[in-house]
């Protein structure tokens, strides 16, 4: 089971998303912020997590912030974008900040619980 932290604004998104991956993926969301400041603390005050979905567009702040803020995490924690603006740029920009996946809000959810899957089972 993958201890996964969501960083979202919308409350829908949020709540559809904790469930989808619940059932298709082996992921529990042990939390979630909505703006960048809230997920900064919420991460320099947690080593606990294994996977970080981060949205782009936040509360407060931006998701490129939150990118920049993990850059020195652990070898075994993992994040990843979920955007509806996983354009080519938006892609290489969030892979230059250390993310290791995006993945695109509209069409790329099977992708992400694939993601999710693959990464509970080989602990990578």
């Amino acid at each position: 089971m993958l201890s996964a932290f969501l960083v979202e604004d919308n409350p829908l998104i949020r709540e559809n998303l904790s469930a989808a991956l619940a059932e298709l993926a082996p992921v529990e969301m042990i939390g979630w912020a909505a703006g960048e400041e809230d997920a900064r603390h919420w991460f320099s005050a947690h080593d606990d997590w294994q996977l970080a979905i981060v949205d782009l567009f936040l509360e407060d702040g931006n998701g490129l912030g939150v990118l920049r803020a993990l850059q020195a995490r652990s070898a075994a924690q993992r994040v990843v974008v979920l955007t509806n603006y996983a354009t080519a740029d938006i892609r290489t920009r969030c892979a230059a900040l250390g993310a290791d996946a995006v993945f695109d809000k509209s069409s790329e959810i099977e992708a992400l619980a694939l993601y999710c899957d693959r990464l509970s089972s080989t602990g990578t």
